[in-house]
This record gives C-alpha cells, sequence and structure tokens, in this order.
C-alpha cells in the first residue's frame, strides 16, 4: 500500500492558497494537502504531527509569526531541521532572499503574478517535492 507524503501549504492569502491547492490538483499531484494560515499555526502542526510533511511551502508575509521565523525555528529543532522547505513567497528582496537561505531553506521560488505561470511553478514544485525526491528516513 502506498502512503501520500504530505504537502503543508504556509499561507495567509485565500486566493493564493485556492491558486495553490487548484494547481497542484490540476496537475495531478494527489498528495495530501494540509494549510496553516499563519506562522502560530505553522509551527503547532509541525511539532505536533506524526509523520512529517514530506515539505513545507512556506509563505514569508505571515501574520502572528512570520515565514523567516517559522523557518529559524523548524532548523532548530531536532525534529523538523532536516525538513525541506521552500519559500513560495511574492517578495523578490534581496534580503529576504539571502535570510532564508542563510535560515536553511532548500529553495526560494517567487510567486508568478501570471495565474498560468503561478499554476505551473506550484505543479513543478509539487511533483519534484511531493513525489520525486526521497525524504530524509524517519527514525535515522
Amino acid at each position: 500500500m502506498v502512503t501520500l507524503r504530505t504537502i503543508l501549504l504556509v499561507e495567509d492569502n485565500p486566493d493564493d492558497e485556492a491558486l495553490a491547492i487548484r494547481a497542484l490538483r490540476r496537475g495531478k499531484i494527489v498528495n495530501n494537502i494540509q494549510v496553516a494560515r499563519n506562522g502560530e499555526e505553522a509551527l503547532r502542526i509541525l511539532l505536533g504531527v506524526d509523520p512529517l510533511p514530506t515539505v513545507v511551502l512556506l509563505d514569508l508575509k505571515l501574520p502572528k509569526i512570520d515565514g523567516l521565523e517559522v523557518l529559524r525555528q523548524i532548523r532548530t529543532q531536532e525534529r523538523t531541521r532536516r525538513l525541506p522547505v521552500v519559500v513560495l513567497t511574492s517578495s523578490s528582496e534581496d534580503r529576504d532572499i539571502v535570510e532564508s537561505y542563510s535560515l536553511g531553506a532548500n529553495s526560494y521560488v517567487r510567486k508568478p503574478i501570471e495565474f498560468d505561470q503561478f499554476t505551473e511553478a506550484v505543479h513543478q514544485l509539487g511533483l519534484y517535492w511531493g513525489l520525486l525526491n526521497e525524504p530524509f528516513p524517519p527514525n535515522f
């Protein structure tokens, strides 16, 4: 039996959330998708779920706890420090890119403005991280 790996989407904008989920489903990505709508909720999920999601798609501009702080806390916890985190944000500011990579982001993807480009970008992320990439073995 194949167990589908979960993708955690951390996104506070309902339109971007809906587009991302639609893009994954349109691209035939059938992984479970869990959504956190702020940084506090994302950390609560990550510290409480087992198994961990296969990847976190993380927006930077979040309420309660911003995405950079979420990433910082992910990387300081033994349980989550190897968890793949893809920053998926509208920010193209150099300081956000540098800080994201400095904190251990696995990838930084700027959200395209056009629907078709956004759909394709999210589809490719879901395909690679949700299906192709081999996650770090649990309990290793």
